[in-house]
């Protein structure tokens, strides 16, 4: 998408990825080796001007690598901070942005412990290499404890408090070379299984008030990372007030509805921004909802066939718990958009 968003402005691109089967290759070249491999790496960057990622587990050594070279933006610091999550909440509380509480776990002493200061119900997440509700459970009761533990006792850990919150949130934003910094409208996301399944943009109910606080969370951590490119962090809305859950160094997929449902979409932006030209307009085309297509693909002539929907696929193989593809609807109007959507949620089974 990236790519795709880039080919207009006469962008060429180059592709590395440990897999062969990367959708990426059927858009330009892609050299496939591990992130360790410095000899590929070496090759990868010849005849490229700047080097970017859209995925927040690139291990940091093999940024720093590649930086040696050439301008790696985002830089690898926001990488560093994003990976691990004990190291990314010390850093929003240094920032003076709220965040559950949370605690480090090192044993299954220092757990038992963390629970009776913390109370129950608990998150016990690892600390690194989590995403799309992988590496974390809920711990409920006393009889949860061992089991959680079993699971993830091979990995270090972070015990963090169970928020009780109102909705779930986030905050696209990007930052120019020239430390210009736009801003999304807040977006509401519903997950399931961990797995983001819907995005309403711009959030229902949104209210100025809640905009600037997003706004001026996000600007600490782009001023803070001299970062460069599209950031978002997602948060926990309890009554008025936003707690960050955790933040993505790239554009996200809780932004992709801005394809259609924005002046500029994401992608081009976060091109923009690397690559030093003027930050677009972040205007939204009326109401969007964006629909994650999850393991199966329902009947694309049925997709199609729905008014105002834009379909995307990914070209991946099919796989449980997957992300195959996603669905944007654009409307003028929210009700018209509800309407779309509630049509569309009958086709692939969203509930």
């Amino acid at each position: 998408m990236l790519a795709l968003a880039g080919y207009p402005l006469g962008f060429q691109f180059r592709f590395y990825d440990i897999s062969a089967e990367a959708p990426a290759g059927d858009l330009a070249d892609l050299v496939v080796g591990s992130y360790e491999d410095q000899r590929a790496l070496s090759r990868f960057v010849e005849g490229l001007d700047c080097i970017t990622y859209e995925f927040e587990n690139v291990p940091v050594g093999c940024a720093r690598f590649l930086s040696k070279y050439l301008p790696v933006l985002p830089s690898p610091k926001a990488l560093e901070v994003s990976q691990d999550r004990f190291t990314e909440k010390n850093f929003f509380r240094n920032l003076r942005i709220p965040t559950p509480d949370f605690i480090e776990v090192r044993s299954r002493v220092a757990l038992g412990r963390a629970l009776n200061q913390m109370g129950f119900p608990a998150v016990l997440k690892t600390r690194r290499l989590g995403y799309d509700g992988k590496g974390q459970l809920v711990i409920k009761k006393n009889a949860d404890i061992e089991k959680a533990w079993q699971a993830l006792k091979t990995q270090p850990q972070i015990l963090e408090q169970f928020i009780n919150f109102d909705r779930e949130l986030s905050i696209l934003s990007v930052r120019g070379r020239d430390g210009k910094i736009i801003f999304y409208p807040l977006v509401e996301n519903q997950h399931r299984d961990g797995i983001l399944r819907l995005s309403l943009a711009p959030a229902p109910r949104l209210t100025i008030e809640l905009q600037k606080q997003a706004e001026a969370y996000a600007t600490r951590v782009l001023e803070a990372l001299e970062y460069v490119g599209v950031l978002t962090i997602e948060f926990f809305q309890v009554n008025e007030k936003l707690f960050a859950n955790e933040m993505a160094p790239r554009v996200h997929n809780s932004g992709h509805w801005t394809i259609e449902g924005a002046e500029t979409s994401q992608f081009e932006n976060h091109l923009r921004a690397i690559a030093g030209l003027p930050l677009g307009s972040t205007q939204p085309r009326g109401y969007s909802a964006m629909v994650n297509l999850i393991g199966t693909l329902p009947s694309i002539k049925n997709m199609l066939a729905l008014p105002g929907t834009h379909l995307h696929l990914y070209n991946k193989a099919l796989r449980a718990g997957r992300k195959l593809g996603h669905i944007t609807i654009c409307a003028e109007r929210r009700k018209e958009r509800d309407a779309q959507l509630a049509e569309l949620k009958t086709q692939i089974n969203l509930s």
